[in-house]
């Protein structure tokens, strides 16, 4: 099972990020400029030792100076057996309150033996909803908290899923796996995959606090699919994303699937086809040989009501030629829940044959722009110098992102986002960076998070090109 972790500190910086056209020409010349952007201010939030890797970060957008971050840790800390890293901001990230939370028994929370893969996401409410894995058991816990994340209640413990989607007949995970969970329009919803196919979980939500029970129904045609994503569209439409295949180093189909009226009768419809990638569930590259990388699907729908409401954005690695380690992050959106996409965009600008993996999408539901983020070896040429840890190429990665402020159609020059390089081999951590990484973009500002053991900051206890820690950094985006 491929397990998760996350812990950032966001910190607030003064980045004004002028989006351009992505033509070639367009991007060649504005390579020069983008190399003078300076670097957001990079905050080290866990500052432990051991490895934390595969984080989570959300904003509340009733309080958008309160941040939360997840992540896993290393458990073989003396005492320590089960639990994850978790840190709470109420000042924007100024400052952070941090704690083991999921401990067992852990009477501070009620959480459980939480072992790893967190997923957070707040409402229009002020909840703040927690997915998540035991350290042994089958079930899908999901946790709810009201006061942004300082306390924790698990609302339910999903063990069943309904056979060909007859209540009736409910059938025991026979595994579970990278949960997702995203929250809006009236209800919160979870997929996981449980043993083969995609399960999806919904629950209606009225207030702070007020959650409904959860039902669930099998994703169809999602039997070796996963490494997925959620999203909900205005009218309370889900769709959900997969990779195929779960295991392999070739093929690769991105798909989505659509329930037209959420928590209505419907239920989710025939899978659509998005892309061929060339990225299968593992896939080994030269930055992440121990761990692979997928094709990490993203998913992402516009409630702002503004002119480009309902429309869903896709985002997710392809590799070419296949076994190549030449894998790009790719973007393309619908406005018709998925029936039909329109043609790629590729988001990374930069000119090398590097490998670009683990994306990582967000829409800010204040203005309808998209932030993507992403590890990047484009700067590792493997002749030292700024990008280069080891003397060879394509080893080692930095976190960068970009912006669309159109919808879609294009994004700007790429932006550095981590201050150092990291090197996932030199952390000892066995998945290197781990599955995935972490991004809330709200108001104006993105709040990335991600693993790194350049110990730019200087507060890793472990120093530098060792174990991972937690970093964030506040990105602020202007519209063209």
């Amino acid at each position: 099972m491929r397990r998760r972790s996350l812990l950032v500190v966001p910190s607030m910086v003064a980045l004004l990020v002028s989006l351009a056209a992505t033509t070639a020409g367009a991007r060649q010349a504005t390579r020069t400029s983008v190399g003078r952007t300076p670097v957001p201010t990079n905050v080290d939030v866990s500052q432990r030792p051991l490895n934390e890797s595969e984080e989570s970060i959300a904003v509340n957008p009733t309080n958008p100076n309160n941040i939360v971050i997840v992540t896993n840790i290393g458990h073989t800390e003396a005492g320590i057996t089960s639990g994850m890293f978790e840190a709470v901001s109420f000042d924007g990230g100024q400052t952070w309150q941090t704690s083991i939370i999921g401990q067992d028994p852990d009477a501070s929370t009620g959480l459980g033996d939480t072992c790893c893969d967190p997923s957070l996401s707040f409402d229009s409410y002020g909840n703040l909803f927690f997915a998540y894995l035991y350290e042994t058991e089958n079930l899908l816990p999901i946790a709810l908290s009201t006061d942004g994340g300082l306390t924790f209640d698990v609302i339910a413990k999903i063990a069943t899923i309904p056979k060909r989607n007859d209540t009736s007949k409910r059938g025991l995970f026979r595994f579970v796996d990278q949960p997702t969970i995203t929250a809006g329009a009236g209800s919160v919803w979870a997929v996981v995959n449980v043993g083969g196919p995609i399960g999806a979980f919904g629950a209606p939500v009225t207030g702070l606090g007020q959650v409904g029970d959860f039902t669930g129904e099998v994703v169809p045609g999602t039997n070796n699919c996963t490494y997925g994503d959620v999203a909900i569209g205005p009218e309370g439409q889900v769709m959900s994303g997969c990779n195929l295949t779960e295991s392999g180093q070739g093929g690769g189909k991105v798909f989505v699937s659509v329930d037209p009226d959420g928590l209505g009768p419907a239920g989710f419809g025939g899978r659509v086809l998005v892309a061929l990638t060339h990225v299968g569930g593992f896939d080994f590259i030269a930055p992440q040989p121990d761990r692979s990388v997928d094709a990490e699907v993203g998913l992402a729908y516009d409630r702002t009501g503004g002119p480009r409401t309902g429309r869903a954005y896709v985002i997710y690695t392809l590799e070419h030629p296949n076994e190549s380690d030449d894998t790009d992050i790719y973007e393309r959106h619908s406005d018709d829940d998925g029936a039909t996409w329109s043609t790629p965009v590729r988001v990374n600008d930069d000119q090398t044959t590097n490998s670009q993996f683990l994306p990582k999408l967000s829409l800010d539901q204040t203005t309808g722009n998209i932030a993507v983020t992403f590890y990047d070896a484009r700067n590792d040429l493997g002749t030292g110098g700024p990008g280069d840890t080891d003397g060879v190429p394509n080893t080692d990665a930095q976190v960068w992102g970009a912006f669309s402020t159109n919808g879609g159609t294009s994004f700007g020059p790429n932006l550095r986002i981590s201050a150092g390089t990291s090197n996932a081999p030199d952390s000892g951590n066995g998945i290197d960076y781990g599955d995935y990484s972490g991004l809330s973009f709200y108001g104006g500002v993105a709040h990335p998070a991600w693993s790194d053991n350049s110990n730019s900051t200087g507060d890793n206890p472990d120093g530098a090109l060792h174990q991972l820690d937690i970093y964030t950094a506040a990105v602020p985006v202007s519209a063209r």
